[in-house]
């Protein structure tokens, strides 16, 4: 009888599949358990606030009558906020990837700014909401409550994801699309910007859109620098005074009159069906664009 077929090896094989099959229910009650909160969250806001949901709602803006109140101010200055955040986050974070992956040299300086951009992507949000009350607002001056310093401030919280995402994207771009621009004569920027990146967007992207989806739920970074303020009337630039929606639910969550509880429920569901469809244009993305080595 060989060493596998003995009654030690049979009840030490028994005993790892046991193992086996017990971690497998654990990972299964975790999901059952997490999508079971996640359907009576669902429940909970589609019986309070699907009701909510006509033109007035989302064409109006806020009030401080639940009746005429509204989430269009809201919602088009988290639209003025995230186009600020994605046109200072995107080209910085995808150019200091590139530079970090593909032309810095080795040395403990880089090593040290690769080490405090990982660290920099676990700094908690509100941390980045001091750093934007003190520079953009105490110092340079700039308009309160407003989405372009929202969009600053939420930029400097999103563009670690993004270079992090980006230079894990180019990682994976193999190293023969190099040798083979450069074998015909491509100089080192012509093989990163027309071979390696071309193949490394995707990644990128879907980077990116998790990183903006991650901005456009955060409400620490906007309290600090006073998003917070009643504002009846939607912005009509970046540098007016405008509420977000995540700080709009906040806001109509903390009132006493009840009529608000539809609002907020309402509100979510608005905040909740952009986050989804962001993520989705993500998948979407990374399959269709991406490419398999």
């Amino acid at each position: 009888m060989s060493n596998w077929q003995s009654p030690e090896a049979i009840a030490h094989l028994n005993k790892r599949y046991a193992a086996e099959r017990r971690f497998k229910l654990l990972g299964l009650a975790a999901i059952v358990l997490s999508m079971l909160f996640l359907a009576v969250l669902l429940f909970t806001m589609l019986k309070n606030g699907i009701s909510g949901l006509d033109w007035s709602f989302l064409s109006g803006s806020d009030s401080t009558d639940p009746s005429t109140a509204g989430v269009w101010s809201a919602v088009k200055g988290s639209i003025l906020t995230m186009l600020v955040t994605l046109a200072l986050a995107f080209p910085m974070g995808v150019l200091a990837a590139i530079y970090l992956e593909e032309f810095a040299p080795r040395s403990r300086w880089v090593d040290w700014i690769e080490v405090s951009i990982n660290n920099l992507a676990a700094v908690p949000s509100i941390i980045f909401g001091l750093l934007g009350l003190a520079v953009f607002i105490q110092f340079l001056q700039l308009p309160r409550s407003s989405p372009l310093v929202g969009g600053m401030t939420l930029a400097l919280m999103t563009m670690p994801v993004i270079v992090i995402s980006g230079r894990n994207a180019i990682q994976a771009v193999p190293p023969s699309i190099r040798d083979a621009a450069l074998a015909v004569g491509a100089s080192k920027v012509q093989t990163v910007f027309h071979h390696v990146l071309p193949l490394a967007l995707p990644g990128i992207l879907t980077g990116t859109i998790i990183g903006m989806a991650r901005a456009l739920g955060e409400t620490a970074p906007l309290l600090m620098i006073g998003m917070r303020a009643f504002v009846s009337t939607p912005p009509g630039s970046v540098t007016d005074p405008s509420s977000v929606l995540p700080m709009q639910i906040f806001l109509w969550s903390d009132e006493v009159d009840q009529g608000f509880v539809q609002n907020t429920s309402a509100a979510i569901i608005v905040l909740l069906f952009v986050l989804i469809a962001m993520n989705g244009v993500a998948i979407y993305l990374r399959n269709k664009f991406e490419t398999r080595w």
